[in-house]
């Protein structure tokens, strides 16, 4: 209730507040606005129960922290009262963030996808400081199975699908499995779209919303960039890793994994969706979600996209600049 909330806040933060309580659009975690007295705007970030355990927040914390401290634009949480940057109250952790605003970026011009590979650059230097202990790794033998095995055994997927989910997975592992041993893995943003990537001027891209942030090759904050399948977007990878590489070295062979990292990700929201699938606003605004035709359609692109991870792991060597 909103005046739990506040109580929450202000105790956390030792701010005086005033009566506001605006929600803000978030599917898996409540997120509201909250105004001190002294005029001051904060957002309060409370996550949902049983999703991340304490150390993954904190994980994502110092991630922000560490970014901030390469001197990249990040919204990093505050310092409570008690030392931490996390908060709990009443069985929820939570969060306080500085309200800053920004509009999306967007792509005009070449430079700008190297501006745009020039930020994630500087990310993924902050990420290779330190490990992420317990978040997810990226790895079609490990989080892609993970996620198969908790939508069939949580009774998400209609059971006639259940084969056919099962041997994409299989295939999956079986061809692309063996590509990501002996890559780099470090931590990543992992949600890098450009809606989470905003132009906050005179600062440059400001990065948000590191909910998802994980273990993972840095192809994986790359090709999220793009507006098409990799065969199409040649050029704005080109200039992306023009970027990319004033900051850090990319391994170009990692180009090949666009595509099954799509499928990865198309699986992960799928699961992602599951975790929230009884909630009655999910409900209300997805009411096919997990029926017969959604599973049917939903098997059909997975399908597809097989194909495509087959054709790009067994391109030309030159394929994609690798």
């Amino acid at each position: 209730m909103p005046d739990r909330l506040i109580e929450a806040v202000e105790q956390a933060t030792g701010f005086p507040m005033t009566g506001l309580t605006s929600p803000l659009p978030s599917y898996i975690n409540r997120v509201y606005e909250f105004q001190a007295k002294d005029g001051t705007r904060l957002i309060g970030k409370f996550y949902r129960p049983g999703r991340w355990s304490k150390e993954s927040i904190e994980e994502e914390h110092q991630f922000i922290l560490d970014c901030e401290a390469e001197e990249i634009p990040v919204v990093s949480p505050l310092k409570l009262l008690h030392g931490s940057t996390l908060g709990h109250a009443d069985g929820i952790y939570f969060a306080v963030f500085p309200k800053k605003l920004g509009r999306q970026f967007e792509v005009i011009e070449d430079e700008d996808w190297r501006r745009l590979g020039r930020v994630i650059a500087r990310i993924h230097v902050a990420g290779s400081t330190r490990k992420a202990k317990t978040r997810m790794i990226l790895h079609p033998g490990v989080s892609t199975i993970n996620d198969i095995q908790n939508l069939i055994k949580e009774g998400f997927v209609a059971p006639k699908h259940v084969p056919s989910l099962q041997e994409i997975g299989h295939q999956l592992v079986e061809i692309s499995a063996g590509f990501f041993d002996n890559i780099e893995l470090i931590r990543l943003h992992g949600d890098s779209h450009r809606g989470n990537l905003l132009h906050r001027p005179p600062e440059g891209i400001m990065v948000i919303d590191f909910d998802d942030m994980m273990t993972g090759p840095p192809i994986q904050d790359l090709w999220l960039l793009l507006p098409d399948h990799a065969e199409k977007c040649r050029q704005e990878i080109a200039l992306i890793l023009e970027g990319y590489e004033m900051f850090r070295e990319f391994d170009r062979q990692t180009l090949k994994l666009i595509e099954s990292l799509r499928i990865m990700r198309i699986i992960y929201f799928l699961a992602w969706c599951s975790k929230q699938a009884n909630d009655y606003q999910f409900k209300s605004n997805f009411p096919d979600w997990g029926s017969d035709r959604f599973w049917q359609q939903e098997i059909n692109d997975l399908q597809r996209q097989l194909i495509r991870v087959k054709s790009q792991l067994q391109g030309r060597p030159d394929h994609l600049f690798y």
